[in-house]
């Protein structure tokens, strides 16, 4: 069982966030779109969300700015973080909004916005949960799916607030976290997601 729980933290990793949710987009909407088109933007996702960060990493590891890939210590996270923002906010600059696609395009503005949270809290020495910061967000995004496409995905937002319960135990189960930084990372995965509803979801 306790493996079982943990593997929650690997598969909702934050760094796949972002490659989930365009599947998932991708999943309901693709049809809206030409072949070229989705693997052109998933590629793109997929680059400045994960390849990049990934060889970032490495990179810090190797000059000894960063020790693990969990990032558990504070002073770690600054330039990870930092370095996140600018690629969130490549990705949706840059890439998506010549695509026209306001759905993933609103979904990254509040994951910017989550990460520059989490980067303004960390400088003041507290620190969230990145993981529930993710899945959150993530979770949001589902649910605003559904409500801009009228599509009933009740079983997908439950199963969802299940993996969200499994991480949040995973991440306490390896003291990775205090149950109030799980509380912090969960507000700033939802509170943009949310707050750009008024931009997009209602306009």
């Amino acid at each position: 069982m306790e493996k079982f729980i943990r593997f929650f933290s690997y598969l909702f990793y934050p760094m796949f966030i972002p490659s989930y949710a365009t599947l998932f987009y991708f999943l309901l909407a693709g049809k809206y779109f030409s072949n070229n088109e989705l693997y052109l933007i998933f590629i793109q996702v997929l680059i400045l969300t994960v390849l990049l960060p990934v060889s970032i990493f490495y990179l810090l590891r190797s000059l000894g700015m960063v020790s693990t890939k969990m990032l558990s210590d504070k002073k770690e996270r600054r330039l990870p973080l930092a370095i996140n923002c600018m690629l969130l906010l490549m990705l949706a600059e840059y890439s998506l909004k010549e695509f026209h696609i306001k759905e993933l395009y609103f979904f990254f503005i509040g994951l910017l916005i989550s990460f520059i949270g989490a980067l303004a809290l960390v400088l003041r020495h507290v620190k969230a949960s990145l993981h529930m910061m993710g899945i959150a967000a993530f979770t949001m995004f589902i649910i605003s799916l559904s409500i801009y496409y009228h599509v009933r995905m009740i079983y997908v937002v439950a199963a969802m607030v299940i993996c969200c319960g499994y991480v949040a135990t995973s991440r306490l189960q390896e003291k990775a976290h205090t149950g109030t930084e799980l509380i912090i990372g969960t507000l700033l995965g939802i509170v943009p997601q949310v707050g750009l509803w008024f931009l997009w979801l209602y306009s």
